[in-house]
C-alpha cells in the first residue's frame, strides 16, 4: 500500500542513503569532544542589534564583522570550542587580514555550521 514503510524502503533502497553515515558519525563525535563547547555566534541582525543598543553601538555591519572577529581571533580557540554556529550574514564575513571567517575557524580546529532556522515570529 501507498506510504508504507516498505514502500519507502524499496524506492528508496538503491540511492546514496547512507552515504554520508561515516563523515556524520566523524562530525558529532568531533563536536561533543570532551571538554569543548559549541560557540552559539547564530545571532540574527535584529538580536546583536539589541545587544549593540545597550553598549550604545551602532548596529552596522562593521560592528557586527568587528566583532565577530574579535570572538573568532580568540586565542587558542580550537583548544576550547568544538563547533561554531554561525548567522548567514557570517558566512561571507572576512577578518582584517582578508581571511573569511569559517576558513579562519577551520584552521583553528573549529567545525562551522550555519543556523538554518528563521526565528520565533513569521
Amino acid at each position: 500500500p501507498s506510504g508504507t514503510n516498505g514502500e519507502f524502503e524499496q524506492r528508496h533502497s538503491n540511492n546514496n542513503m547512507g552515504k554520508y553515515d561515516e563523515e556524520l558519525i566523524q562530525t558529532a563525535a568531533a563536536v561533543a569532544a570532551a571538554g569543548k563547547g559549541i560557540l552559539a555566534a547564530d545571532e540574527s541582525t535584529g538580536t546583536i542589534g539589541s545587544r549593540f543598543e545597550k553598549i550604545k553601538l551602532e548596529n552596522s555591519e562593521p560592528n557586527r564583522q568587528a566583532y565577530r572577529e574579535l570572538l573568532f581571533t580568540t586565542k587558542d580557540i580550537g583548544q576550547y570550542i568544538s563547533g561554531a554556529i554561525l548567522f548567514e550574514e557570517t558566512l561571507f564575513q572576512k577578518a582584517a587580514d582578508g581571511t573569511p571567517f569559517p576558513e579562519m575557524l577551520k584552521r583553528a580546529g573549529v567545525i562551522v555550521g550555519i543556523k538554518v532556522d528563521k526565528g520565533t515570529t513569521p
